[in-house]
């Protein structure tokens, strides 16, 4: 059966915050995404097209923080960062500190098809872009007075912020998570990082195993949260393993790393994942998360709050 789920963050979302208008346009967000990758999926398409494809429209979408939505560094740019995994070979791209690429999970997906590598940082990231013909934009694109405002009360405050904290409606990472007919899993997983986030700071987005990860034999995952704890938590790859070796259900996996293992570490946040049977589990330990799901059967829902 197949089935994709949907990420748009997680943090600290609750009703009082988010205006009638403002939910209704992240909902069809949401809504835009799941249609984009489950028409790929209906049509007997790849669960990696599919969850490229979900995540490209996420990008595109400027309310969420990835792609033309995202937040600003310290040094007025926008540095994003992507991850993309097919379960079926256990290959995966990743890119971070890119900017001006509009579509950096696109720019992923061809590190991992069209070079030997696996992860590359920017400019080399940029210049590899550029040689694959890849869609790039001018800085304009990614400027919206709402996250430049954003970058002026972190600084004000001299702190780096997660797109979660209560003065920002709009949310964090955005992922993708997907099975296909032929029974292949595939994960992607973007992210314009930390308001006002300095010397080059990764999260667990780009990170393969930590954001992101998929395994045909297992599930596939991807993250969104407080990068650092995911990274140190391995958190996406910990949850195929407890599947894998443990002989945990997806859901047992994910509550367990989500619920105990991530929150007794002070980690905040939650996940996607859908395993080989078509499960879904989009456990989170925050307020909210950003979510839908939608499967064969045409099962589903599209979410916010907790």
């Amino acid at each position: 059966m197949y089935t994709i789920a949907i990420h748009g963050g997680s943090g600290t979302i609750s009703r009082s915050e988010i205006t009638p208008e403002q939910e209704k346009e992240y909902r069809q967000g949401l809504e835009n995404a799941l249609d984009a990758g489950y028409a790929v999926l209906a049509r007997g398409g790849s669960a990696l097209d599919a969850v490229e494809q979900a995540v490209r429209s996420l990008e595109d979408f400027e309310k969420f923080n990835a792609g033309r939505g995202s937040v600003f560094s310290a040094n007025g740019r926008h540095e994003m960062d992507a991850s993309i995994m097919c379960g079926q070979t256990l290959k995966a791209g990743a890119v971070a500190g890119v900017t001006n690429i509009r579509n950096p999970i696109t720019l992923a997906r061809t590190v991992m098809e069209r070079s030997e590598n696996v992860f590359l940082l920017s400019p080399g990231a940029e210049e590899f872009a550029r040689e694959q013909g890849l869609a790039v934009e001018p800085d304009d694109y990614f400027y919206t007075d709402y996250r430049f405002q954003q970058l002026k009360e972190a600084q004000e405050a001299n702190r780096t912020q997660l797109d979660h904290s209560r003065s920002n409606t709009g949310k964090g990472t955005v992922g993708a998570v997907a099975l296909d007919e032929k029974g292949n899993l595939a994960a992607a997983t973007s992210t314009g990082g930390l308001t006002n986030k300095k010397y080059g700071r990764v999260g667990d987005t780009p990170v393969i195993g930590g954001g992101t990860y998929a395994n045909n034999q297992t599930c596939a995952v991807s993250c969104t949260g407080y990068g650092e704890f995911f990274i140190r938590a391995v958190v996406a790859y910990d949850i195929s393993c407890l599947m894998e070796y443990k002989g945990l259900s997806l859901q047992e996996a994910c509550d367990w790393v989500v619920q105990h293992k991530l929150k007794d570490m002070g980690g905040e946040g939650g996940l996607i994942a859908v395993d080989r049977s078509g499960n879904v589990a989009l456990p989170f330990n925050s307020e909210g998360m950003y979510r839908g799901w939608r499967n064969a059967a045409g099962e589903g829902e599209v979410a916010i709050f907790a």
